[in-house]
């Protein structure tokens, strides 16, 4: 495949910050973006004005975020004003369309942020735009490959929004059998969390930090035991977990997970709560997080989408403590405020989230195969 270089084909603007005086939120003068957090899915949101612009974008120009995150895009709606983490592109509509180089970017994404320079902020400046390649081909292959993508792009977030109105599904039934738990107008009881555990534990509680460190050493590789960290249960992603081996599994005897545990961060991101999902092989607590199980007057399931929920959150956060860095204490996890229907209905709550989970399997499985058509196309259009 043939290449051109991105100057040969665009107009670039670099986005340089006007007066701050020239800001304002009332609608004076042109809407003024400055960077990746203004962005929306195609066209950025407005937010900020600005009476005195110094660089411009127009309607149809490609705006690039250009630093601290690099690589996302957006249409201009309209004239606006560019602060310095973006760039406007306007296509030369003889040699390439808009939708070809606006899909290059999207699938140039990895390749930009790894030139990005700068010790706190990644950036990247004229040159690195400049110099990205763009396959030189037809607009009217530019226009049928745009045309393709568009469509396939159209099925992933149709299925990604199938997902979301199932996650909506369960919080309309929660609500409908256990009412705000704010409120509690059906007035179950209402007791702290350590009053139905069984188990409150986590990495430090197998031994002295010389015995841990000494004894567990984390391997890349497949080994005896998965270590669960909070990052593989928020990602999902099985390809990055670490493992241990089978003396250090035995050395983390107080902290062994067997699946369906409440998982809780204690540090950083503190308070955020995990399910851990069934597993088929030995696993153990990773540091940072507290592991909880509960006696047969709870459901865990019923406990994972109390805690998630905005009355959850919003009791788990009042026991957080630190300026910079947040921390939970195990003490403090104890005394979480919870509400305790019923078990009966607690298991019925569960037995209807388990069906929309067969549903959401059943989409994922759609989606992941849609994603793999979409990225092989990327790669096969964009190299």
């Amino acid at each position: 495949m043939e290449y051109v270089m991105l100057k040969d084909v665009c107009a670039i603007n670099m986005g340089q910050s006007p007066d701050s005086d020239s800001y304002n939120d009332n609608g004076e003068g042109v809407p003024f973006f400055q960077g990746n957090a203004d962005f929306g899915e195609r066209y950025p949101v407005t937010r900020k004005w600005c009476s005195a612009p110094t660089k411009m974008a127009f309607s149809e120009d490609i705006l690039i975020s250009v630093r601290a995150p690099i690589g996302a895009v957006n249409y201009a709606r309209e004239e606006c004003c560019i602060g310095r983490g973006l760039a406007a592109l306007t296509p030369d509509k003889t040699k390439v369309s808009s939708e070809f180089i606006f899909w290059l970017l999207k699938g140039k994404n990895d390749e930009l942020n790894s030139k990005g320079t700068g010790s706190t902020f990644k950036a990247i400046g004229r040159k690195v735009l400049e110099e990205t390649k763009v396959p030189n081909i037809p607009l009217e292959k530019q226009l049928e490959c745009s045309e393709i993508l568009e469509k396939v792009y159209a099925v992933i977030q149709h299925r990604k929004s199938e997902i979301q109105m199932m996650d909506d599904l369960i919080k309309a039934r929660f609500v409908e059998m256990f009412g705000n738990p704010v409120n509690n107008e059906k007035g179950f009881v209402k007791a702290p969390m350590g009053d139905y555990m069984t188990l409150l534990t986590d990495f430090s509680s197998n031994g002295s930090y010389k015995t841990l460190d000494s004894g567990v050493t984390m391997y890349d590789e497949p080994n005896y035991a998965w270590m669960v960290r909070t990052t593989d249960l928020e990602s999902g992603d099985m390809t990055s977990i670490k493992y241990i081996d089978e003396n250090a599994y035995e050395l983390l005897a107080k902290s062994k997970i067997y699946g369906g545990e409440i998982i809780m961060n204690k540090i950083g991101s503190a308070g955020k709560i995990y399910l851990m999902p069934q597993i088929d092989m030995p696993a153990s607590l990773g540091r940072n997080a507290f592991m909880f199980r509960y006696d047969d007057r709870i459901n865990v399931k019923f406990l994972y989408h109390l805690l998630t929920s905005e009355y959850g959150q919003r009791e788990i956060q009042q026991y957080v403590r630190g300026a910079v860095t947040k921390t939970i204490t195990k003490n403090d996890a104890r005394a979480v405020l919870i509400m305790v229907p019923p078990i009966e209905l607690q298991n019925e709550f569960e037995a209807f989230v388990n069906q929309v989970d067969k549903s959401k399997v059943a989409i994922q499985k759609a989606l992941d195969e849609t994603q793999l058509l979409f990225d092989s196309l990327m790669q096969q259009y964009f190299g």
